[in-house]
C-alpha cells in the first residue's frame, strides 16, 4: 500500500467504460455493470485503508435513464443486491451517503439508502458518497429553489447570500469542495458531475477501462495530483 504525502480530502471518480470493458469480452453490458460494481467495492476500502477521507462515486446520472430498459433495469438490480450488502461498511469504518433525487427509485430501495446511512453516521473514516439520479445543474437548481423559498419566507435576506450561503442549499453542505476528479475510460468531459463543487478540481484521465482500475491506478492518480501546484487564481514562485 502507498504511501501519500499530499493526499487530497476529496476525490470524485466518474466511473466510466463498464460497456466497453465488456464488449471488448463479448460479454452483455449487464455484466460490465456487474464487473463495475465488484471495481467499486475495492476501491471504495482501499481509499479508507490509505486514509482518504471523501470519495464521491458517479453512479448514476439524471441522463442514465435515457439507456435502454433492459439496461437499466439491470442497473437498478445491480444497485439493490449492492445496497443489501452494505452494513460492512460501518463495521469498516466507513460512513456511507447518497447525494441525487431519491424519489424516482422504488420504496425498498429508498429505504435501503436510509438504512445504510443510517447504519454508518458514526463511522469516521472515509466518507463515501454515491451519487444516484444526481445532475449538477439539476442540483443547482434545486438548491436555488429551495434558497429562494427561503428568501420568501424571511429566513435569508438576499444579502446574506453568498458562495458559502448557497452551498449549503447543495446535497454536499459540510462536505468539502472536491480537490481532485479522476474520469476513466479516456474520455474528457465532466458530464454534469459535481460541477459546482469542481470549481478548482484537478484533473487525472486515464485511458483504463472502471472494471480494469485497480488500487495502483488509484494510486498514480494521487501521485499526479501531489506532483501540481495548485494556485486557485493566484500565483506561485512568480509563475503566471
Amino acid at each position: 500500500m502507498m504511501q501519500h504525502a499530499n493526499l487530497p480530502a476529496h476525490v470524485g471518480i466518474i466511473m466510466d467504460g463498464n460497456g466497453r470493458w465488456a464488449k471488448k469480452r463479448g460479454l452483455p453490458r449487464k455484466l460490465g455493470h456487474k464487473a463495475g460494481a465488484a471495481t467499486f467495492k475495492d476501491i471504495a476500502r482501499y481509499a479508507n485503508k490509505i486514509g482518504l477521507k471523501y470519495l464521491t462515486t458517479y453512479v448514476f446520472s439524471t441522463e442514465n435513464w435515457k439507456r435502454p430498459k433492459d439496461e437499466v433495469d439491470s442497473i437498478i438490480e445491480l444497485l439493490r443486491s449492492y445496497l443489501n450488502e452494505m452494513d460492512g461498511y460501518a463495521k469498516e469504518n466507513i460512513r456511507v451517503r447518497f447525494i441525487g433525487d431519491r424519489s424516482a427509485f422504488d420504496d425498498d430501495i429508498r429505504a435501503k439508502m436510509q438504512r445504510a446511512e443510517e447504519k454508518s453516521r458514526d463511522a469516521t473514516g472515509l466518507t463515501l458518497i454515491l451519487a444516484i439520479n444526481y445532475g449538477g445543474r439539476a442540483e443547482i437548481a434545486r438548491a436555488a429553489q429551495l434558497l429562494a423559498q427561503d428568501v420568501q419566507a424571511g429566513k435569508v435576506s438576499p444579502e446574506q447570500v453568498d458562495e458559502a450561503c448557497f452551498s449549503s442549499y447543495l446535497y454536499t453542505d459540510g462536505i468539502p469542495d472536491i480537490d481532485l476528479i479522476i474520469r476513466t475510460s479516456g474520455e474528457f468531459r465532466l458530464s454534469n458531475f459535481l460541477i459546482w463543487q469542481c470549481a478548482y478540481a484537478e484533473y487525472v484521465l486515464t485511458d483504463v477501462l472502471w472494471p480494469d482500475f485497480k488500487p495502483a491506478t488509484l494510486d498514480a492518480a494521487l501521485e499526479e495530483y501531489g506532483s501540481r501546484s495548485r494556485r486557485f487564481g493566484g500565483l506561485t514562485g512568480g509563475q503566471g
